[in-house]
């Protein structure tokens, strides 16, 4: 059965457009506290990034918990995985983010996390869902939930992510400069790099509620590129608005995505012997991460697009490490989610237990050259049962071979067939991934 409100990861959408309205909220907020509180006694925390509308929503989640009896405690802005590590320490029932992740101010959206600091499984949603489409009621007066505000929140966070990397590690001498996106990091990672003793240089870290991932973050890593050979940095670290993704830049201002992040820290992991089972990426992570990890006696397994899936990957196979090529990159030996600030302390430590810079590192995993051209299909298409696409698809395959690989997934959101195509040949990608597009454009047209 499908979802009426959750996507992948939460509920998002345009501020003032269903469901992300105030109304909605208030009976979010009620919707939750009436699930997460039948045990008992128990509060919710309630985190945010920097967007403006965190002010409405803020306000409406707690109105609607105190409504269902539910005591809250305030966290102000806090990134994603700072909310999951506090909801597990401090022993909430659940813990809630008002962010739309890397997405611009005027979307915003609810992720939540379960006392175990994990995002919720299905039929938790599937009940939250069932009572949005009940009557809202009221506690009676004596029994209303009360409001206060976790002071030490960020100090608390600050400490947990210092202590993901051995104490004895010497930052000392490193020049780091740090893109905080204007978003939930802007009070936190600045504080966190500088007392493990670097030198941080930090940018986009003055929000005003308008401008979270403006031209800045994980999502524009160019702009983080120029000032790190501005400052004459050995790397750079980019964020997004609310903290669980993480792009980097090595010395030379070349940028270091996701796959190739997770690889360093997976080669960390196994030259160290602490790796276990194998790591996990996505149906769209790069074949050059592949090869590099099989080349050390790696698997990696592929999930579905959405650090959600890989998580559940990962749990089903009893790995560590995993993530996406967009930033997302999970270490479950240190922490419960995605956590942008925990994987760039990972890959540091590895830059200091080697001796070797970041754009050494990254030399290890060859990336090969991807292709990704949108072709719009106004009609539902079902891909693998589409003989002319079918036809089209293994032709580009059998001409790749062993040197390439080709992916075809209908958009979850948009009116899209995304046609991948990726090789060791620049050239071949680019002619097969054109040559593919065109196939199903004539083929969806037939």
């Amino acid at each position: 059965m499908a979802k009426k409100y959750f996507g992948t990861d939460g509920i998002r959408g345009k501020v003032g457009e269903y469901p992300i309205t105030a109304d909605f909220m208030l009976k979010l907020g009620w919707a939750t506290g009436r699930v997460f509180t039948r045990e008992g006694s128990g509060f919710v925390l309630v985190g945010k990034d920097t967007r403006i509308s965190g002010y409405m929503f803020e306000s409406a989640l707690e109105a609607g918990l105190s409504a269902a009896g539910v005591d809250t405690r305030m966290l102000g802005p806090m990134p994603t995985p700072g909310v999951a590590y506090l909801t597990r320490t401090l022993r909430a029932k659940a813990g809630i983010v008002i962010s739309a992740s890397h997405n611009p101010y005027y979307d915003n959206g609810i992720k939540f996390f379960s006392v175990n600091g994990t995002k919720l499984p299905d039929e938790v949603e599937f009940e939250i869902e069932r009572y949005l489409d009940t009557p809202m009621t009221t506690v009676e007066s004596a029994r209303l939930g009360k409001v206060k505000r976790v002071s030490d929140a960020a100090g608390r966070y600050i400490e947990f992510c210092k202590a993901t990397v051995p104490p004895q590690l010497e930052f000392k001498g490193l020049r780091i400069v740090i893109d905080c996106a204007n978003g939930a990091t802007y009070h936190i990672a600045p504080h966190v790099f500088s007392e493990v003793g670097a030198e941080v240089v930090t940018v986009a870290a003055t929000p005003d509620g308008l401008n979270i991932n403006d031209e800045c973050g994980a999502t524009c890593p160019q702009n983080l590129s120029d000032k790190v050979l501005e400052y004459r940095a050995d790397v750079g670290i980019s964020l997004d608005g609310d903290g669980d993704r993480l792009i980097m830049v090595d010395h030379k201002g070349e940028i270091v995505d996701g796959d190739e992040l997770i690889y360093i820290i997976a080669k960390s992991r196994r030259d160290e012997n602490k790796l276990q089972g194998p790591v996990v990426g996505t149906l769209m992570s790069n074949l050059g991460m592949e090869h590099a990890l099989k080349a050390m006696g790696v698997e990696l397994m592929r999930a579905n697009v959405g650090d959600r899936y890989v998580m559940e990957l990962l749990g089903e196979k009893k790995g560590i490490i995993g993530g996406e090529g967009s930033g997302h990159i999970i270490c479950l030996d240190k922490t419960t989610t995605g956590d942008g600030i925990v994987a760039a302390l990972q890959v540091l430590a590895e830059v200091r237990r080697t001796g070797k810079t970041l754009h050494d590192l990254k030399k290890g995993m060859k990336k090969y050259p991807q292709v990704l051209i949108n072709v719009r299909s106004e009609r539902k298409i079902k891909i693998d049962e589409h003989d002319g696409i079918k036809k089209a698809v293994d032709t580009v395959e059998k001409k790749l071979g062993d040197k390439g690989r080709v992916l075809l997934r209908a958009s979850g959101t948009e009116p899209l067939i995304r046609v991948m195509v990726e090789g060791v040949d620049e050239d071949d990608v680019n002619k097969y991934a054109n040559q593919l597009a065109n196939d199903v454009r004539k083929a969806i047209a037939s």
